[in-house]
């Protein structure tokens, strides 16, 4: 026989674990997710399982919660280790050097803050994955940022911006799909809807973007252009054939095929074209004095599953190209595993469900309603540390108050796109944060206070519910 916990009982592995990650950054700062954060979630779910065992759960029910929690979590974890793969062999086959050698000729430094958001949101609405377009162009744009002088949090959050808000908006994307199933709506409703707060917070962004960039220094950053130009064709033969590999891996998304097998052709076809294209590479990467078969394969699986650089003699390129291979990602998995056992112990022994419980208690009018809503979204983020749990606890439970209150699930829908979703990837040990932080080299603390769609969007769907502006009524549909 099982007891519900109270609010303060639920309270304490939480509260717990802020305690901890406090501490953490106190005393190793960025450092703190190399292991202390890791450590602090292992404690904290340890906490939440003793008071489960209080409340007469079984451990061999927490274990399969637990279990349950880290297996929605493993197709993350094998993109994360092809995203390795493909970044080794993109940088040794010249891909990457190609696309900031070029982007560098193109892209201003007035204009390129507002142009990464704006490419970023062009082809994440296109694949309908932030993930991808973080892994493809948006190491590209770090890079030629990096490059242009501009500070890489800056860069960082531009991207993340427009990634999330194509994201969002796209039909191909799974948490598009998932948040008008949890409330009760069909997709193109939940999309058409979702316009009225997304278009205003995406335009404010890109404005943003767009006056920060003419505050920009350009005057240093033509001799640096010049200067990366010199070194990166000093070591690799830049071709616009390159850029085959992206477009045929933006192709498979384009049409549907899965992520995994569609990195995995990614990173073996730059394998191909390193060497074709960059045989010398290859060689020095695998420390070989001759060319030949097995000095090639030595070559490529180092660049797929070891940390690799090229050094050019020019200190700011050679930062711009390494590539840390499978090995690599091994971290932000210990960080998710961590993340995801501490979600499964809070939500398998019911004491998420009790926090959010409590919070809909308050919730009389229809802007605190939405406010509860995208704060039990952003707490589940933290907690859960899995934007899908986010987008499905809270639909479920904030579901039926909705239909009692009148309102459309549309409203419900876009509260947990406009705050599950984009909220996520601030959090450092949620998927998502851990994901981005990761595979663009940027912190998530670096980023954070340049999300400007992320931050924002939460902020105008209470805002639009405060005020009453287009909240559909159930009457209205009728």
């Amino acid at each position: 026989m099982t007891k519900s916990p109270n609010l303060l009982l639920a309270l304490i592995p939480i509260l717990f674990l802020i305690f901890l990650l406090s501490i953490n950054v106190y005393l190793f700062g960025d450092d703190a997710t190399y292991g202390a954060n890791q450590i602090a979630l292992l404690l904290a779910a340890a906490l939440g399982a003793i008071i489960a065992g209080f409340l007469g759960f079984k451990w061999a029910y927490i274990l399969e919660g637990i279990v349950k929690s880290i297996s929605s979590a493993m197709a993350a974890i094998l993109i994360l280790l092809l995203i390795g793969s493909l970044a080794g062999t993109w940088l040794i086959s010249g891909i990457v050097p190609a696309l900031i050698y070029y982007g560098l000729d193109i892209l201003n430094p007035t204009i390129f803050l507002v142009a990464a958001c704006a490419v970023s949101a062009i082809v994440s609405l296109a694949t309908g994955s932030s993930w991808t377009t973080a892994a493809t162009i948006g190491i590209a744009l770090v890079g030629i940022g990096k490059a242009m002088g501009i500070h890489e949090g800056v860069v960082a959050g531009a991207i993340i911006s427009g990634a999330y808000f194509g994201d969002k908006m796209s039909p191909l994307s799974d948490t598009t799909n998932l948040a008008p199933a949890m409330a009760g709506t069909d997709l193109f409703t939940h999309i058409r809807y979702m316009t009225l707060t997304t278009v205003p917070t995406i335009t404010i962004t890109l404005l943003i973007f767009l006056v920060w960039g003419f505050t920009v220094d350009t005057s240093a950053s033509i001799g640096t252009v010049d200067e990366v130009h010199a070194a990166i064709a000093s070591k690799f033969n830049v071709t616009p054939w390159l850029f085959l590999v992206p477009v045929v891996v933006v192709g498979m998304i384009l049409k549907k095929v899965p992520a995994i097998p569609a990195l995995l052709t990614g990173a073996l076809l730059g394998g191909v074209f390193a060497v074709i294209f960059q045989p010398n590479i290859v060689l020095e990467i695998a420390n070989a004095s001759s060319p030949g078969f097995w000095s090639y394969y030595k070559g490529i699986m180092l660049a797929l599953f070891d940390k690799t650089s090229v050094a050019t003699g020019n200190a700011m390129v050679d930062e711009l190209l390494s590539a840390s291979g499978m090995f690599g990602m091994m971290n932000t998995i210990w960080l998710i595993l961590c993340a995801m056992i501490f979600g499964g112990v809070m939500e398998s022994a019911g004491l998420l469900k009790r926090i959010a419980d409590s919070i809909i208690q308050y919730a009389h009018s229809t802007g605190s309603l939405v406010a509860s809503t995208a704060v039990t979204c952003g707490v589940f983020n933290v907690t859960a540390s899995d934007q899908y749990i986010s987008i499905v606890v809270p639909g479920r439970m904030f579901a039926p108050t909705f239909k009692e209150r009148g309102l459309a699930p549309e409203n419900l829908s876009r509260t947990l796109e406009d705050s599950g979703t984009v909220t996520s990837v601030l959090v450092p040990w949620n998927t998502c944060g851990a994901y981005q932080s990761t595979v663009l080299g940027v912190s998530t603390f670096a980023y954070l206070p340049y999300a400007f769609f992320n931050i924002l969007s939460p902020l105008m769907t209470i805002t639009f519910a405060y005020f009453n502006i287009k909240i559909r009524k159930l009457a209205d549909k009728k």
